[in-house]
């Protein structure tokens, strides 16, 4: 099937038997907006793109192409990370070494995925999990109960690394096992966290009303300490996301408002690796404003932003991708090629493995008369045919 959203989508839309004014109704789009990305004249939304898929009844990844080929190494991280997650709580382990070690090696898996090194996370990862399940075996009380603290929170940097390539069926046997550890932790709000990554996944599917009901039990969860209120300020921003991809701009909004008043009393924080605080409340708040409001003043805001040397790569190249689209939306398609080539910079391995920025090269492309070198060789880059 060819490389483009558009085209997939009209592909399935006849295998589903289906005119584009029926597909519009079942997904709650306009018909316009159906035959600009069939007809590549617009980017596909993320929250389209998981609409229209469960409208045909298909996948988001079956419409985006998701997961991209990045090579053996990553090939074969995904493929011990999966043999790992069929094992489930069968899984074989192995000597733990010390536990002070077990808990160095995983932060440092975790600074891998912050530094835009998820392939290099996915190949750490089953090592240290099945060490720690090896460290569970042997220890009692409080190491033991820690040591759950320590593998709830790596399968759940399991399915934020999975669903970061794209390999998205991966995420939910992670998730289960984050869920089945969490109660045996002696941290709190891990259950809660877990929660989030389920409604980050529920709403890449398109499945709000569940994702939202799970992001408002995890804030009634916070507490009054920083971590809940961390905990708290990051579920807003799921949420924000979860209301935007409905195309609900106030509910979005709210939640902007009430993460920004908690980032104000947390400042710029990276517990639980949320990255939260006032920098990525404004990432978001750029994201909502494109995703459900007005795309040329999240085009010419978002452009605007300052940030330190040392800011989460990550969160600075997704930010990138989404001002790329912006500017595409706004009929500048040269400047939303410069936006990409931000994000490639900030997190080449991120950028390289999202839907989206495919979805933005695509559309400059058919904006573009004439394609430019720069154009081409971003494509070169990325491994896309346009």
């Amino acid at each position: 099937m060819g490389g483009h959203v558009g085209h997939r989508i009209a592909v399935e839309r006849k295998i589903a038997g289906l005119s584009q004014r029926a597909l519009a109704t079942r997904a709650a789009y306009s018909l316009s907006m159906v035959k600009a990305v069939e007809q590549e004249r617009e980017p596909a939304s993320p929250g389209f793109i998981s609409a229209i898929a469960r409208a045909l009844r298909v996948t988001p990844e079956q419409l985006t192409g998701a997961p991209y080929d990045d090579g053996k190494p990553l090939s074969d991280a995904v493929n011990a990370l999966s043999v790992l997650l069929a094992e489930g709580r069968y899984a074989r382990a192995v000597e733990p070494g010390p536990l002070s070690r077990l808990e160095a090696d995983l932060e440092a898996a975790q600074q891998l995925y912050r530094g835009d090194r998820t392939r290099q996370t996915i190949e750490v990862l089953p090592d240290i999990i099945r060490r720690l399940h090896g460290a569970i075996r042997e220890l009692s009380g409080d190491d033991r109960a820690h040591t759950y603290t320590l593998l709830t929170s790596a399968y759940v940097l399991a399915e934020w690394s999975a669903r970061r390539t794209g390999h998205l069926m991966l995420a939910l046997p992670a998730l289960d096992l984050a869920d089945a550890y969490s109660p045996l932790a002696d941290d709190s709000n891990l259950g809660a966290f877990s929660a989030l990554a389920r409604a980050r996944v529920l709403t890449h599917y398109g499945e709000s009303e569940v994702a939202g009901q799970l992001i408002d039990s995890a804030i009634d969860a916070a507490d009054d300490t920083r971590a809940g209120l961390v905990l708290a300020g990051y579920s807003h921003l799921a949420g924000a996301i979860n209301q935007a991809r409905q195309l609900d701009h106030p509910g979005a909004a709210d939640h902007i408002r009430a993460a920004r008043e908690m980032a104000a009393h947390t400042g710029e924080t990276d517990l639980y690796l949320t990255a939260f605080g006032p920098l990525n409340v404004e990432i978001h708040a750029h994201a909502i404003e494109l995703e459900s409001g007005d795309p040329n003043r999240a085009a010419v805001e978002g452009a605007r932003l300052t940030y330190p040397a040392d800011s989460p790569p990550t969160r600075i190249g997704h930010h990138w991708h989404d001002n790329a689209r912006a500017w595409l939306l706004s009929g500048k398609p040269d400047r939303a090629l410069a936006a990409l080539n931000k994000a490639r910079a900030a997190a080449p391995q991120q950028t390289r493995l999202h839907p989206s920025v495919r979805e933005t090269l695509h559309g400059i492309a058919a904006a573009q008369r004439r394609q430019s070198d720069n154009l081409l060789g971003f494509a070169h880059w990325l491994g896309a045919t346009l």
